[in-house]
Formats: structure tokens, sequence, C-alpha cells
């Protein structure tokens, strides 16, 4: 039963570092956007980096609840996912877990950077949808990778590829005489 415990705990910790590590790279891209695109914009092409604010939550639907309200219902979301990707982890396959990882990290570097000022700083503009941020792209990436994961079960798991035995074949041996 060692080897349940410690894929658990290395499942938990893979899901853990991925949501570290998107949440440093989007709090980190919020903190360079506010200082580079503050009085300027760069064009890319599809993308543009500007510098918005959103003081609601997805598509700015809700701005005009009291900033609490949406650090409240952000922060419970994130910690409903969060308390899904702990149950999960010990049978995920490391793509559900990097995307369990992605999905927390974006829900949790939204929340930080909202609970400052109110607001969600957002950098990627595309002129068709609202203005977004990094956070956005992992959280919908995420969700995207495990919905189709789990649309294919049989892909859930590290051990869905892992061959499986044919006792028909050999089967195992007892002390005991086969019955007919």
């Amino acid at each position: 039963m060692a080897g349940a415990g410690t894929r658990a705990r290395t499942g938990r910790v893979a899901v853990l570092l991925a949501a570290a590590t998107v949440a440093a790279i989007d709090l980190t891209a919020k903190a360079a956007s506010e200082v580079r695109l503050a009085d300027s914009s760069v064009d890319l092409g599809l993308l543009q980096l500007q510098l918005a604010y959103n003081s609601g939550v997805a598509f700015s639907m809700g701005d005009r609840l009291p900033v609490g309200v949406i650090v409240a219902i952000t922060a419970a979301a994130a910690v409903a996912i969060m308390a899904y990707a702990w149950h999960r982890a010990p049978q995920a396959g490391w793509v559900e877990r990097i995307a369990g990882g992605a999905v927390i990290g974006g829900a949790l570097a939204n929340v930080v950077d909202r609970a400052g000022d109110g607001r969600v700083t957002d950098y990627l503009h595309t002129g068709w949808w609202p203005t977004f941020n990094l956070a956005d792209t992992f959280l919908v990436t995420g969700f995207i990778v495990i919905a189709l994961l789990h649309a294919r079960p049989e892909r859930t798991t590290d051990t869905a590829t892992a061959p499986t035995k044919d006792l028909t074949a050999n089967p195992p041996v007892t002390d005991h005489p086969p019955q007919t």
C-alpha cells in the first residue's frame, strides 16, 4: 500500500507545482504589463498587448457587485477546484494533473490580483474578444483538457496505457486442483 501513498503524494505535488508555476507566470506578466503597457500598447498582429482592468468576473459580468462578494465567489470557486484536484490527483494521469494545476493556478492568480484593488489586470486584446490575461487562458485550457480527458475515460490515468495481463492464457497456479 506504500505505492498508493507515494502515488497520491506525487500526484498532489504535481498539481501544486503546476498551480504555483501558472500563478507565478501570470502574476509576473500582470506586474510587467502594468509597468510596460501603462501608456502604450504593442501590436502583435492578431493579438495586441493592451492594459485593461476588469472589475467584474468573466466578461466583466457582475462589475457592480461589491469587491468582497466577487473575491468571495471567485475564492470559493478556486477552493472547490482545489478540493476536486486534491481528491482526483492520485488517480489522474500527468496531463490531467497539469491541467488541474493550470486551472487552480489561473484561479488563484486572478483572486490574488483582484484582492489588491478589486479588479483583475488584463493585457491580451484581440479586438473581437474581451481583453483577458494568461490566468484566463490557463483556466480555460485546463478545463477543456480535463473535459476532453473525461470524455475518454480510458485515457484519464497513467495506468490506462499499461498493458493488462491475460489470465486466461496462463491461469494462476494454486495448491488446489481445478474443480470440474
